[in-house]
């Protein structure tokens, strides 16, 4: 029997990951071989989200920031204008139900139970669904960021993380505030990661309404969707933008940028916004 190796990247494991992790054998080829290796994929969660004691909502997640992430979806759907409006989030012993309870916009909580679209992401998720909300909101502000500012800040959000390191399984999300500071979250759905950084910004009362959300994979409609529910002014990727995404943007007051990377990046909306 072939005798399992460590891989290349297993140092690199550290114990606080192993609630998001599973150790695997895989046997690796080559054009003039093979080896058995010990790896490590992701753990993916199905996890349940109660609102008022009514289960609304299962989401394939990673079960980490869980109260971030039933925070953050709710104000992407307009069921909850601010973190104010919640009472409490209870997460379950075994991280894998979140029960909210909140004072809540009807016609935002009546819009959950809604027909959906589907997203182009990579795994299945839902657009923003207020949509008499959606359909006026413009964001208008002044605030403006540095070319340098932003490409620097690419660089260090394109460093590995652990996780990442660990599984190559994961996608992320940061937030930029005018001051400086950061907020970033994880998760195998590009669409969970920005609820989930948005929510730990809002349990943190931090406004976002000065901010720039740095996000892996493309820059689709939904992505968008959820900038202007959160009214975040700018969003940048080093990956492409798809032409919904840009038509959403330009409508809507989003300065959308894409391929951000090295020393130069396409900005597709409102580049005013943008300080040579």
């Amino acid at each position: 029997m072939t005798r399992a190796m460590r891989s290349e990247n297993f140092s690199l494991f550290h114990d606080n990951l192993d609630d998001y992790t599973k150790e695997i054998i895989v046997e690796k080829f080559y054009e003039d071989g093979m080896e058995v290796v010990e790896d490590y994929v992701i753990k993916e969660d199905k996890i349940e989200f109660f609102l008022n004691g009514n289960k609304f909502l299962s989401v394939m997640s990673i079960a980490q920031h869980q109260d971030a992430h039933i925070l953050g979806f709710l104000l992407s759907e307009a069921v909850i204008k601010s973190f104010d409006d919640v009472e409490s989030i209870v997460i379950s012993e075994d991280g894998l139900k979140v029960e909210v309870i909140a004072n809540v916009s009807d016609e935002g909580y009546a819009n959950l139970f809604k027909e959906k679209t589907l997203t182009s992401g990579c795994c299945i998720g839902v657009t923003g669904n207020a949509e008499k909300v959606f359909d006026c909101s413009f964001i208008n502000t002044d605030y403006k960021v540095s070319v340098k500012n932003i490409l620097s800040n690419m660089k260090l959000f394109n460093t590995s993380s652990k996780l990442f390191d660990n599984t190559g399984c994961v996608h992320k999300a940061e937030l930029v505030l005018e001051d400086g500071e950061i907020f970033v979250a994880e998760d195998i759905g590009r669409h969970n990661a920005i609820d989930k950084v948005v929510g730990l910004a809002s349990i943190n009362k931090k406004d976002i309404r000065k901010s720039v959300l740095y996000a892996t994979g493309r820059l689709s409609m939904e992505m968008v969707v959820k900038c202007v529910m959160h009214r975040i002014p700018i969003v940048v990727s080093k990956a492409a933008v798809t032409f919904q995404g840009i038509k959403s943007a330009n409508e809507h007051g989003i300065t959308l940028i894409g391929f951000a990377r090295g020393n130069k990046m396409n900005v597709y909306t409102h580049s005013g916004r943008i300080d040579v």
